[in-house]
């Protein structure tokens, strides 16, 4: 009963600005600065209407799109590789070099980043963005799919090496299918991180590229800040997360406890 309690009351207080949100994006201006009517209002759409129509929203969602699942891609496409030879021959001193470039913090790569992009003149281009996301998304699905790897026994890759079956069609047939679970959450966590990334996109996109996290920043002058379109923007930022995160929170789950478990 009282770890019911108590996850309930952690629940509300992580809920109560969400739920905030969410009521001030159906609010007027007038209504959301009013201290004595938080509660009150009158629902209507005009806000998301004014973030579709005034705002051009729907393409900072596409942008925000092809880098999350370019980079996404990219960081499956040399990382489940990666991870797999790394396990097969046991290379624990890579493993290593993984948890740093893992657990080093964004802002780090930020200005060798910027440098080098700018001097590639590639500074407002996708291709800028989804490198830089990939460097965070690739050392987490290498260090979530190692334990996978580890743990696929070995007898069962040589049998189908003896029934004629190259390596890479070992890997791609028997392996990757098995390493499933691993595989989607990685991949769901990568797309998620490059989704909410701010801080990248703030220094290396432009107008052509911006990406939804930048995108509140057309809600705010110098003057006054459009609150209730910038919540309604927010709730459209949020949703995708938040239906991934429900719909697949057993994926989820399930692969980081057979990885940890695995490893």
């Amino acid at each position: 009963m009282y770890y019911a309690m108590l996850t309930l009351l952690l629940i509300a207080v992580f809920s109560i600005p969400f739920l905030w949100m969410l009521s001030a994006s159906f609010k007027t201006q007038v209504e959301i600065l009013a201290s004595n009517r938080w509660l009150a209002f009158s629902a209507g759409f005009d806000n998301y209407l004014m973030v579709f129509r005034d705002y051009n929203f729907l393409g900072f969602i596409q942008n925000s799109l092809i880098v999350a699942i370019a980079s996404t891609l990219g960081a499956l496409a040399l990382g489940l590789p990666a991870a797999y030879a790394i396990a097969r021959h046991r290379m624990n001193y890579f493993s290593l070099t993984i948890l740093t470039a893992k657990i080093l913090p964004g802002i780090t790569y930020l200005v060798p980043w910027y440098i080098l992009f700018n001097k590639l003149h590639l500074v407002d281009t996708y291709a800028a963005l989804v490198l830089s996301h990939m460097v965070i998304g690739l050392p987490f699905i290498m260090w979530v799919m190692i334990p996978f790897f580890e743990s696929f026994p070995a007898e069962v890759e040589e049998s189908s090496w003896m029934d004629g079956c190259s390596k890479i069609g070992t890997f791609a047939r028997i392996v990757l299918p098995v390493s499933a679970p691993g595989i989607v959450t990685s991949s769901l966590l990568a797309f998620i991180f490059s989704w909410n990334n701010f801080m990248f996109s703030l220094i290396l996109s432009g107008e052509k590229t911006k990406p939804l996290p930048l995108a509140v920043f057309n809600f705010i002058s110098g003057t006054s800040i459009e609150w209730g379109a910038l919540m309604a923007a927010a709730c459209i930022i949020t949703l995708p997360v938040l239906i991934i995160s429900l719909t697949m929170q057993k994926y989820i789950v399930s692969g980081l406890s057979a990885g940890a478990v695995k490893g």
